[in-house]
């Protein structure tokens, strides 16, 4: 199948070349020049060390040839780029082309999901969205690796997962999208929180609670605007939330631990020199909590850690010493 990755960052990259060793042809577009011309001439990508890319995998900065006779887009761009992406795509979508997102985020001032946005952008585009515990260094270096694929049609999700499955990605379906995106995108803010206990020097106890307390907070929130709970429980909800929280490829979680040894937001996000996710779907996360006036107490305290310079450990003690409630009642 003739493939189109949108966006050449790391999860592009390594999805680009997931799907080349599963026999498709793959063309890779990116609107930095710079970034396709170091492709093309070293096969390799500079956050990626040691992975060089098939001379078969095209390259290109022109986005309507890039798309041009794809079955398949898989738009991985950063969340903020989202929506201004799918714009750039609309003239070129071709009725019956599939758009699957991979990136993860809610926009803060609409509270749109990614595949909502770009709904917005490509009217009546088939849109889909593929998303679990997924770090690009893994999935580039053929590690075993889980995921989910959601769509509205589940004859879309069963095409995406049979596009990607393989011997070191096995794909699973749903029709949840709604539930598959915000566990996506809000374990990135919890994933903040894990890094900054860390960062603190608290230790596995701390990090097992964020987690669970964690999930407790994205499925209220979830069901409250209508996703699946069993969905919260998968692979785009829990398993994706304890990869974040915990890993060493983790951005998110390497930017709260940077916070919690007592560096700015700004300081943070510089060093660690990709998109913080969490960081931008932060403020998005507190907001669907006061629009749907569910309790989120680790969300909140991430914002305040992150925009209104609360001290991060003023903020585990806030979290520590709520009022006692019953862990099964109210949750």
């Amino acid at each position: 199948m003739n493939i189109s990755v949108i966006g050449s960052g790391t999860w592009g990259m390594a999805l680009a070349r997931l799907l080349f060793d599963n026999g498709h042809s793959i063309k890779v577009w990116s609107a930095i020049e710079s970034e396709i011309k170091e492709l093309r001439e070293s096969r390799t990508h500079k956050n990626l060390p040691g992975v060089v890319f098939d001379e078969a995998i095209r390259f290109e900065s022109d986005l309507e040839v890039a798309m041009e006779g794809s079955k398949i887009c898989v738009l991985s761009v950063p969340s903020i780029f989202t929506r201004s992406t799918a714009k750039r795509m609309a003239p070129f979508y071709k009725d019956g082309q599939i758009i699957v997102n991979v990136a993860k985020g809610v926009e803060e001032n609409t509270l749109k999901i990614l595949t909502e946005q770009i709904l917005d952008e490509i009217k009546n585009a088939n849109v889909a969205v593929l998303s679990g515990p997924s770090h690009a260094e893994e999935v580039v270096r053929l590690l075993p690796t889980t995921c989910v694929a959601g769509a509205n049609d589940l004859k879309t999700a069963e095409l995406i997962q049979s596009v990607f499955m393989s011997p070191v990605f096995r794909v699973y379906t749903s029709t949840d999208m709604l539930g598959i995106e915000l566990g996506g995108s809000l374990k990135n803010v919890i994933a903040l929180a894990a890094g900054i206990s860390d960062g603190l020097g608290y230790g596995d106890n701390a990090k097992a609670a964020l987690i669970t307390r964690g999930i407790v907070e994205i499925s209220r929130l979830g069901t409250a605007m209508g996703a699946n709970l069993e969905t919260f429980y998968g692979l785009s909800g829990i398993g994706d939330l304890i990869v974040t929280c915990a890993s060493k490829h983790s951005r998110n979680r390497k930017a709260g631990m940077l916070m919690g040894q007592g560096k700015t937001m700004d300081e943070a996000m510089k060093e660690v020199s990709m998109v913080v996710e969490g960081v931008y779907s932060a403020k998005a996360a507190k907001s669907l909590a006061e629009k749907y006036n569910i309790c989120m107490p680790i969300v909140d305290e991430v914002n305040a850690v992150l925009f209104e310079n609360k001290d991060p450990k003023q903020a585990v003690d806030a979290l520590m010493l709520r009022d006692r409630i019953s862990e099964s009642i109210g949750m």
